[in-house]
């Protein structure tokens, strides 16, 4: 048993009147100890949940991820970026409800030239949803073995790289278990969305579920000097964009005082009037998602656009919501995210 964790947990569990919240340094050495096994296993179930009661702060969020900076992976620098790298940050534990759309933004902006990092794991506790890595491989691309010299040429070569938990971070990937034990997501969760393991210029786009969430993570941010992110109210917590209601997203705005601004997209106000496609059956939604990619007419056409348009505006490669509408219009109908597909696959294939 560790007695200096056994002291951080106090401070953590100790009840809604008399709780303390962790220092950044307390923080991340907490998660340190319970990466690298110091920690005991009673001692790392009963910090997650109580720090899940408790609330974390977004001091302790910046801690954590100070801890996976220092014992995570961190990618190089992508050689002659003209954008910064998009890094999407999506829950881990999947999608249940709704068809996940970012799999073809991706390749809408990996085939215009910026870069996109994605990263995820196994099916997770605690919704069990359907994966990126599901996805992915369904699509022809197995994500979950690309060494780290892979995953750096992918980016170098096709815009598009993807970090595999169990493989990439397999300490990080050990705390999984205690998702399953506990029942419910500890505050790793939120964690995992604005992680950016990349050590060059990037642009964090996160989603969330609960105004108090996006708070915290606007804080984290600030103390880590991050000065490039959209978050997203999303579906499911993801940075999907919703074609049924207004969509509430913060950006970063240095000239504004708070150092962010929110912004309101309304579909309907450029004309995109459909449905948020339910995902009821996993092989129609992989269906569909190849028929989008192949450029044919599909359920997912309208969101897809609506996203693409977003993003490509967003990542300033046009200069207007309207435009990057267009353009994304003109890379799916034309057949364009499937020619960025095969070579990404080609790619992903090459022995090093």
């Amino acid at each position: 048993m560790s007695s200096e964790f056994r002291e951080l947990l106090k401070k953590v569990g100790s009840g809604a009147h008399t709780h303390k919240n962790l220092s950044r340094e307390e923080a991340s050495l907490a998660l340190e100890m319970m990466l690298t096994g110091i920690a005991t296993p009673a001692q790392i179930g009963g910090f997650l949940i109580a720090h899940r009661i408790k609330r974390p702060t977004g001091e302790e969020l910046a801690g954590m991820l100070d801890a996976y900076t220092n014992l995570g992976v961190t990618l190089p620098s992508i050689e002659n970026s003209q954008y910064p790298l998009t890094i999407l940050g999506i829950p881990y534990d999947g999608r249940t409800r709704s068809a996940p759309i970012s799999p073809i933004t991706t390749l809408i902006l990996s085939a215009v030239g910026v870069s996109v990092l994605m990263h995820g794991g196994t099916k997770m506790p605690t919704k069990y949803g359907l994966t990126l890595a599901e996805i992915w491989a369904n699509l022809g691309l197995d994500v979950t073995n690309l060494s780290l010299i892979q995953v750096k040429n992918l980016l170098n070569q096709t815009n598009f790289g993807f970090l595999y938990l169990p493989q990439h971070f397999s300490v990080a990937h050990k705390l999984v278990q205690y998702r399953e034990e506990i029942g419910k997501r500890p505050p790793i969760a939120t964690l995992e969305l604005i992680w950016q393991p990349y050590e060059g210029k990037s642009h964090l786009i996160a989603g969330y579920v609960h105004p108090p969430t996006e708070k915290m993570i606007r804080e984290a941010l600030n103390l880590r000097k991050v000065k490039k992110f959209t978050l997203i109210k999303g579906l499911e917590g993801s940075g999907d964009l919703k074609l049924e209601q207004t969509n509430i997203i913060v950006i970063d705005n240095e000239n504004s005082e708070e150092g962010y601004e929110y912004l309101k997209i309304n579909p309907l106000h450029y004309g995109l009037k459909s449905n948020d496609i339910k995902l009821s059956n996993h092989q129609e939604y992989f269906t569909e998602l190849i028929k989008t990619i192949r450029g044919e007419k599909s359920t997912l056409i309208t969101s897809s656009i609506l996203n693409g348009g977003f993003y490509l505006w967003r990542c300033g490669v046009s200069d207007s919501m309207e435009k990057g509408l267009t353009m994304a219009e003109d890379l799916i109908t034309n057949g364009k995210l499937q020619t960025q597909l095969e070579k990404i696959i080609a790619e992903a294939r090459t022995k090093i």
